[in-house]
């Protein structure tokens, strides 16, 4: 079993920036590729951000690439998603995923742990 848990979420403005980041514990956080998905209110949850276990690939949905910064600190068993130039339409519920995929998915349906989510409001 892996246990995510993620901070940082909170009310910013548009243009602003916030920093995200998941724990993980429970297994060798090296072993996991790492995950950020976000669910707006009535849509579904969506892909927002990926890497493999050493964080040298990366993978982003087209609508956060070159705003979103996805990377982990093996030493910390921690992953980060550094969120700048937010526009209200990143207001979402984000969720940090692990699985011990060699290649990212963007399916959520093929991530195996989730944590809890935290709440990303931004204001226009």
């Amino acid at each position: 079993q892996v246990q995510l848990v993620e901070s940082g979420g909170g009310l910013v403005q548009a243009g602003g920036s916030l920093t995200l980041s998941c724990a993980a514990s429970g297994r060798t956080f090296t072993n996991y590729a790492m995950g950020w998905f976000r669910q707006a209110p009535g849509k579904e949850r969506e892909f927002v951000a990926a890497l493999n276990w050493s964080g040298h690939s990366t993978y982003y949905a087209d609508s956060v690439k070159g705003r979103f910064t996805i990377s982990r600190d093996n030493a910390k068993n921690t992953v980060y998603l550094q969120m700048n130039s937010l526009k209200p339409e990143d207001t979402a519920v984000y969720y940090c995923a692990a699985d011990g995929l060699s290649i990212p998915s963007m399916v959520d349906e093929e991530w195996t742990y989730w944590g809890q989510g935290t709440q990303v409001t931004v204001s226009s």
